[in-house]
């Protein structure tokens, strides 16, 4: 669900998803600019629904998002997380099916939303347009089939070790230099790592134990990234 009460720069919007598109000319980016509709979010606010065609596009302007698919027994999988300023959403259009995943607002969030037949009309007259979003479909297709391999093969600890520098790398980290920018459940930490979440709270404590980590309530601080990393490799 939107929310529509707060004030939003669409020159401010329009800019930065400008920017993720260089190769644009003048008229193409009069074609966004005409185009762009922009939604705001609150945390746990759905962007889109599994099963819904996908006529949109969509970027993170700001704030973040995660990528989820339902799976048996009511359980969720977490598939990637979105950072500003990225793309997500599309990838069922070129495919010409339905959304196979969902996506929710991890906080209040800024997504800007622009028609996939806007977005083709691009394509067919930017070729490095279509090039850089190959680039990005080709980018998650490599990610993925690494997580999926991860996922399956790696015990517990390497997978919640794995998951802790992959938000690291995603969203970096506070000014102390080792506090993860995003504060997210242990719900979330499980689906992200593919174990239960008490699985999730029980290897925390003990990354915490072994001083890898400390943790402040959703706060989470790496304190030694490297041990973290052989963890992970170890799987």
């Amino acid at each position: 669900m939107a929310v529509r009460s707060i004030i939003i720069d669409h020159a401010l919007v329009l800019d930065k998803v400008l920017s993720l598109w260089p190769s644009l000319d003048e008229v193409q980016r009069a074609m966004v600019s005409c185009h762009l509709s922009i939604g705001v979010y609150k945390k746990n606010d759905l962007i889109y629904h599994q099963c819904d065609s996908p006529s949109q596009m969509y970027i993170l302007v700001s704030g973040k998002a995660k990528v989820l698919k339902g799976g048996f027994g009511g359980r969720n999988q977490i598939i990637r997380v979105v950072k500003p300023v990225e793309m997500f959403g599309y990838r069922a259009h070129f495919s010409n099916e339905h959304h196979r995943t969902y996506a929710l607002a991890f906080e209040q969030t800024i997504v800007a939303k622009l028609p996939m037949t806007v977005v083709e009309q691009l394509m067919k007259k930017n070729h490095q347009l279509c090039l850089q979003i190959i680039r990005h479909l080709s980018v998650l297709l490599g990610q993925s089939d690494d997580r999926t391999v991860n996922l399956i093969q790696k015990h517990i600890r390497g997978r919640l070790a794995e998951a802790l520098l992959f938000l690291k790398d995603k969203y970096g980290v506070e000014d102390d230099g080792c506090t993860l920018r995003i504060h997210l459940s242990r719900e979330d930490l499980a689906n992200l790592s593919n174990m239960t979440t008490s699985n999730a709270i029980r290897t925390l404590s003990t990354f915490a134990k072994e001083c890898l980590i400390a943790i402040d309530g959703k706060k989470i601080k790496i304190l030694e990234e490297e041990e973290l990393r052989k963890v992970s490799e170890l799987g």
